[in-house]
């Protein structure tokens, strides 16, 4: 096992390439297939130091490029293709570490590219789904419509949303998960804006909370890995 990235190349159906980058800590529990945000690729600092996090909480990374970050564009892909490119992580990511649980899911954008993808056609081997900021709706256009396609979501979901996030106001927030039922879980974190900063009032750093996250997220991917669910 590596604890060092390792750089890949993921082929899409239409014949294009991605890149990614595979992070195996020594003592990994659980794989995480972690996709960006809209507005910055995979080694923005906000999702390498959450893989650093992950990687100390034994959970193994994998980040991968939608293709319009790939190719430097401002504009993102239409949903099949932002779909293709999470059916082609998750894919390698099970081909790679076929012994780890798996999970999936991302930054805002991300995050709702692969429960649209789930919600189509399960992804193969997934245990669940993790949301980090979930972009319920634009800011200052609140609405739960971005949501819709969850019911559809069989497999276990976790949410991480900030008190101050503007793309998810926390009462509408509160509804999804509660219709969703036992299969939803919310963690919310104090103070914290999309992109998880906090401010100097609220007596912790963002480093702080991005340890937050990685040990929300660690203990909840072992602990689902553990259960058995019944249907």
């Amino acid at each position: 096992m590596m604890d060092d990235p390792e750089s890949l190349s993921l082929a899409l159906p239409d014949g294009s390439k991605v890149s990614a980058l595979l992070r195996v800590p020594e003592d990994a529990r659980a794989l995480y297939v972690f996709a960006h945000g809209a507005g910055a690729g995979m080694q923005h600092a906000g999702m390498s130091s959450l893989a650093d996090a992950l990687a100390a909480a034994n959970v193994a990374t994998l980040r991968y490029q939608f293709p319009y970050m790939e190719r430097g564009s401002k504009r993102v892909d239409s949903p099949a293709v932002a779909h293709a490119a999470v059916q082609a992580a998750v894919a390698e990511a099970r081909r790679r570490l076929p012994a780890l649980p798996l999970f999936a899911g991302g930054r805002s954008f991300g995050g709702r590219m692969t429960s649209q993808a789930q919600a189509i056609s399960p992804l193969d081997g997934v245990r669940g789904l993790a949301f980090v900021a979930f972009p319920l709706h634009p800011a200052g256009a609140p609405g739960v419509e971005r949501a819709r396609h969850l019911a559809e979501v069989t497999v276990p979901i976790l949410f991480l949303q900030g008190t101050r996030d503007k793309l998810a106001e926390l009462h509408l927030l509160r509804s999804v998960v509660e219709t969703l039922g036992p299969r939803a879980t919310l963690h919310v974190v104090d103070d914290a804006d999309h992109s998880f900063h906090v401010r100097a009032s609220s007596g912790r750093t963002d480093a702080e909370v991005v340890l937050e996250l990685a040990r929300t997220m660690a203990a909840w991917f072992f602990a689902e890995a553990e259960f058995v669910r019944v249907t």
